[in-house]
């Protein structure tokens, strides 16, 4: 039997990839305009024919030389040369256009900057029970078991770690390690330290002189019932009053199921619109927000070096190559920020009603049919909002919240599922308290006011607005 063996074959296949500079220019088009600006600045390091400038600059021609090969080669660049000097001077009259438009100033750029050099770190939940530990007086050995116990609290606030595998680790009885994390149970937050749900909830319940409480005995043996909202069964187990029960489950709700929580090291993302809608003379504005960006253009004295007889060929090709780079960035910046614009104002133009009434105005619209309209691909209309943000004289919304499929109503208009769903909220928000409404009431009800649509839409609808059923909502 003839062993493996190894051959060599040609094979022809057909395979799309991307330029570099395509893809770069793809990506600059998603990129919010805080990591726009970061790409741009890491530019500014890696090409040195690319500089940063704060106002407009003369423009540097590039000369025909005598004929020869190295100047045949500087007259074909200076065709490339031409088309970058228009566009350089498009984006920086563009710049300084939407610069004036807007009400931001340099004064304003820095007060912003000094606001977030100001901004200080947040204590860690450990960093906070580490502190309060060394203020309890305990003995050096017993300090050190509360710091492993410390390390055994995750952000939520639990103890994640057994007292056996503490004891074993700290070489302490199992007795002496629950007398540490009984000191532990005093500090801030309350319900630090806990094992479970119940104990966190009780812990909370003592500091609050109410660990006898109604509250109290539903916490210890009832927490399902509790949690299926089954106030009836509660109160005839506990033979209280069935608002009694409800008050005690008022009370409990209140309660921190994650008290480690307020020490959480998450921060809230900082949001920089990339687009500002004014009304300006009762018509809605377009203005896009280039204050973060740098404006860039090609090195003047790079350009110099370029027409400088005393310049090596292998230089003149290497500034050259750079120069093409820095074209193909300003052209790149200048193509997203046309692209964002357009697809703007297109948005600003269909949802009109929105921006004047709210929500409930707010009409259908696909990706698709605003690529028509603009006159470019639907996927690049996906990378142009992906990120980003725009404020209106509403409110700052994500661009792809606009983007909704339509329901169709009795009069056969089209009605965003936004606008649906904003009027299955309302509905809820006015429910008598002791009598919700079903999700089949909801339905009638949307269908009395022309909307038709099924029971499970309504249902995924409330489920999407984290709205509990119909029997977990009722009060007594």
């Amino acid at each position: 039997m003839p062993g493996p063996s190894l051959s060599l074959t040609q094979s022809q296949q057909l395979q799309m990839v991307l330029a570099p500079q395509l893809r770069q220019s793809l990506e600059m088009l998603q990129l919010p305009i805080m990591e726009l600006s970061t790409m741009i600045q890491q530019e500014l390091e890696q090409n040195p024919t690319i500089e940063e400038v704060a106002k407009e600059k003369e423009s540097v021609e590039i000369e025909p030389g005598d004929g020869s090969q190295e100047d045949k080669e500087e007259l074909d660049f200076e065709k490339e040369f031409e088309v970058l000097a228009k566009l350089d001077d498009e984006w920086r009259d563009y710049f300084f256009q939407n610069l004036q438009n807007q009400s931001y100033t340099p004064q304003a750029g820095e007060k912003h900057q000094f606001m977030l050099d100001s901004l200080q770190q947040r204590e860690s939940l450990q960093e906070h029970l580490v502190n309060q530990l060394s203020l309890s007086g305990l003995s050096e050995e017993d300090v050190q078991i509360g710091e492993l116990i410390i390390g055994n609290i995750n952000d939520d606030g639990y103890l994640t770690a057994t007292l056996e595998n503490i004891s074993e680790s700290a070489a302490f009885d199992v007795s002496h390690i629950e007398d540490i994390l009984g000191v532990v149970h005093d500090f801030h937050p309350t319900g630090v330290g806990a094992r479970d749900l119940r104990e966190c909830l009780l812990m909370q319940l003592e500091r609050m002189d109410k660990k006898d409480s109604v509250a109290a005995r539903i916490v210890r043996n009832h927490l399902t019932l509790l949690a299926g909202r089954k106030f009836t069964d509660i109160a005839r187990i506990l033979k209280v009053l069935p608002e009694e029960a409800h008050n005690a489950a008022k009370l409990i709700s209140s309660l921190d199921p994650k008290p480690g929580r307020i020490y959480s090291e998450e921060v809230a993302t900082y949001i920089l619109p990339e687009v500002i809608v004014q009304k300006l003379d009762g018509e809605y504005v377009v203005i896009l927000n280039d204050e973060q960006l740098p404006h860039i253009r090609i090195s003047r004295h790079y350009r110099g070096l370029l027409k400088d007889d005393n310049t090596k060929r292998d230089v003149k090709s290497y500034i050259r190559e750079r120069i093409r780079a820095g074209a193909f960035l300003i052209k790149s910046i200048h193509q997203r920020q046309k692209t964002i614009e357009r697809i703007a104002s297109e948005i600003v133009k269909v949802q009109k009603e929105f921006l004047d009434f709210g929500v409930s105005f707010l009409k259908p619209m696909t990706m698709a049919k605003v690529a028509t309209t603009v006159g470019v691909h639907e996927t690049t209309v996906s990378r142009a909002v992906s990120g980003k943000y725009m404020r209106t004289p509403s409110g700052i919304f994500d661009m792809k919240y606009f983007f909704t499929p339509g329901i169709k109503t009795k009069d056969g208009t089209q009605i965003s599922n936004k606008s649906v769903k904003n009027m299955i909220a309302n509905m809820v928000a006015d429910e008598p308290k002791s009598k919700p409404l079903s999700d089949q009431v909801i339905m009638e009800r949307l269908k009395g006011e022309g909307v038709d649509i099924a029971r499970r839409t309504v249902a995924k609808y409330r489920l999407v607005l984290r709205i509990p059923p119909s029997h977990m909502r009722r009060s007594y």
